[in-house]
């Protein structure tokens, strides 16, 4: 099963279907529809109480916290702030949460005991449901949390862990659960199934007698996500691509909390779901980053379109550079996952998230990974349209298979820009008779397919200008950080560094890093085109035994750029369509487990709602250099 396309472990739990398929006004709509007068908070079992100085139980007004919640979803709702006001929008966002988390403090659920604590309860319940249990065990390694360490030896692709659907907590579970009524009548769940499969997890939660209880306990009591973060170590993110998503996903999940807090206390389709009584934000929190962190797609019931899903166990497993090795088998209805390597006895089992940038996997996984080799930064790039040659020059991207606007990506690895990026720099940077050798010119179908290809420059001159380009564009983008590399070495050394503000630093310095690899790839191209020029080397031509050749190379470099999908233009939007296929083998018709979605990637209109923003959603750089960026996009449009 090594060859299985995947779902990315752990993905955004975003508005990204929300502000699709339901407006802002018509959740503030939908609110009043069915507003009445709010139930007294009540206490619990197993939920805390405020306590009082003198020991006495505190009283909190749920008018009082009602209010809260009102002028929290006010906020929220309001439209975007102007650029370069997002940090103020954050700090102001953040200033009611912290009031409404204050009044809350006490009356969340817990669970006595550690985590580790709860372990053979899990290992127990997954034996007696037909799940794998044999040749590992669940282990703490330090640094990385706790994972799955092998108890024997096991080779690579050997199937050592599968587990049957009836275990996993899935969007169509909550559909037969306590939340089904309220699911039923509520357009936001409908649309959004991360955030169904958040309420649902905290509604099982709430059960004593729920099945998934051992697996629940298992869950980490808290998380590494952004929203655990304090502010300081938010502030460390600005001017980083990454603060933007992470002011995004704060204001996201304030907006649902108090969407759902209003919903849950008003609603008579709520009126007996066991949140009525105790949901605070931190609980919300914690539901949105144990799906936000674990959700994978799997193939419904019926195996005709795909559903959100946690799979236990198998989400205790850490991330490392390498393949997808897990799939979903539906002739046996359970996820199957293989080795990824051989493993030693004693040694922990990896398995391979997806090619996340190191951005993508702090935002949504909580953690950064060091030796990412699919590490990226985006750079979005275009065509001015007031250009005299805007027209033709969007007609051979166009045949390309490439948008005159678009975000793409410099890389960690070798080279720095993809063939796709190569393509339309090319494009961009061509004169007008050359513009017409691919549009009008001989062979000039079959030129279209060498855009990408290193091997074949359009002439030295546009070699010289689009690395040109390219080596400015890095040095101005690494001029909008407010600190060095150095600086950001010097205070990674720091011994009292905080975990988040030690992998915030990380980030900035991983970003700066590409650019400063980008910059010197493009200073060192532009001086060996400049040297070819000035030798009068001759330039290489392609033949038609080329194009031939070029269809038929598996190197990513030589493939026709019209014949493969844009990676930059996929980023963000979901599964990768070679990731929707179903895979036969055997006779077993299997998907792959990835989860690299933004909501619910399935639905048409969410993939119109990423191509319409797509321009214009992924191309921040931060708050604080927002007048430094424009001025970078505009040198990018001349």
């Amino acid at each position: 099963m090594s060859h299985l396309g995947a779902y990315l472990k752990g993905l955004p739990i975003v508005d990204q279907t929300e502000s699709r398929l339901v407006s802002e006004k018509d959740l503030l709509l939908s609110l009043n529809k069915h507003s009445c007068p709010s139930s007294t908070m009540g206490k619990k079992s197993r939920v805390k109480t405020q306590k009082s100085s003198s020991g006495a139980s505190a009283v909190v007004s749920s008018k009082e916290i009602m209010n809260l919640i009102s002028e929290l979803l006010q906020k929220c709702s309001s439209s975007g702030p102007s650029a370069g006001k997002e940090w103020e929008e954050y700090i102001q966002i953040r200033g009611l949460v912290d009031k409404i988390r204050k009044k809350q403090k006490g009356m969340s659920i817990v669970f006595e005991g550690s985590r580790e604590h709860y372990f053979p309860d899990l290992m127990s319940w997954v034996q007696e449901n037909g799940a794998s249990s044999d040749g590992f065990t669940v282990a703490n390694f330090g640094t990385e949390g706790y994972g799955l360490r092998a108890t024997r030896d096991i080779k690579a692709e050997e199937l050592f862990l599968w587990i049957p659907r009836k275990m996993l907590m899935t969007v169509e579970s909550a559909q037969n659960s306590a939340l089904a009524s309220l699911y039923s009548q509520d357009r936001i769940l409908q649309a959004m199934g991360n955030v169904t499969l958040a309420l649902h997890l905290l509604c099982e939660r709430a059960n004593p007698a729920s099945f998934w209880l051992p697996y629940i306990r298992s869950l980490p009591q808290e998380y590494d996500t952004p929203l655990y973060y304090q502010q300081d170590e938010v502030q460390l993110l600005l001017g980083t691509q990454a603060v933007q998503d992470i002011l995004s996903q704060y204001k996201n999940t304030a907006r649902q909390y108090a969407y759902f807090y209003k919903l849950v206390q008003t609603h008579p389709a709520a009126s007996k779901l066991p949140l009525k009584d105790s949901f605070t934000f931190d609980d919300y929190r914690w539901a949105v980053s144990s799906v936000m962190t674990r959700q994978n797609q799997i193939p419904t019931e019926d195996g005709s379109r795909v559903t959100l899903a946690l799979i236990p166990l198998w989400d205790m497993c850490n991330h490392t550079n390498g393949l997808i090795t897990t799939g979903y088998n539906l002739e046996d209805d359970r996820c199957e996952c293989v080795a990824l390597q051989d493993y030693k006895e004693n040694e922990q089992i990896y398995i391979f998230y997806g090619t996340r940038s190191n951005a993508e996997f702090v935002i949504h996984n909580g953690f950064f990974f060091q030796d990412n080799a699919h590490d990226r930064v985006k750079i979005k790039l275009g065509v001015s349209k007031s250009e005299r040659l805007y027209a033709m020059k969007a007609e051979v991207l166009a045949r390309a298979g490439i948008p005159a606007s678009c975000v793409f990506a410099l890389h960690y690895n070798e080279p720095p820009i993809s063939a796709q990026l190569l393509a339309f720099l090319r494009v961009f940077c061509m004169t007008e008779e050359e513009l017409k050798e691919y549009l009008l010119g001989e062979h000039a179908i079959n030129k279209i397919f060498t855009l990408g290809n290193s091997e074949f420059p359009v002439s030295w001159e546009n070699e010289i200008k689009l690395w040109t380009f390219l080596e400015t564009r890095a040095a101005l983008l690494l001029k909008t950080y407010k600190t060095t590399v150095e600086e950001d070495r010097s205070m990674l050394e720091k011994p009292d560094l905080s975990l988040h503000s030690h992998v915030a630093i990380q980030l900035r310095l991983a970003e700066k890093q590409i650019l400063e690899k980008a910059w010197a790839t493009g200073l060192a191209k532009r001086l060996n085109f400049q040297k070819k020029l000035e030798e009068e080397t001759p330039l290489p031509r392609c033949e038609e035994s080329d194009i031939a050749l070029l269809e038929n190379t598996n190197a990513d470099a030589k493939l026709p750029i019209i014949l493969r999908k844009l990676e930059e233009v996929e980023e963000g939007q979901g599964i990768q369509a070679e990731e929707h296929s179903q895979l036969h083998n055997g006779g077993k018709v299997k998907y792959g487990i990835d989860m690299e979605a933004n909501g619910e990637p399935t639905h048409d209109e969410i993939q119109e709602k990423v191509n319409e923003d797509v321009h214009s959603s992924l191309d921040s750089f931060g708050n604080s250099n927002q007048k430094d960026q424009r001025e970078v996009e505009d040198t990018s449009a001349r």
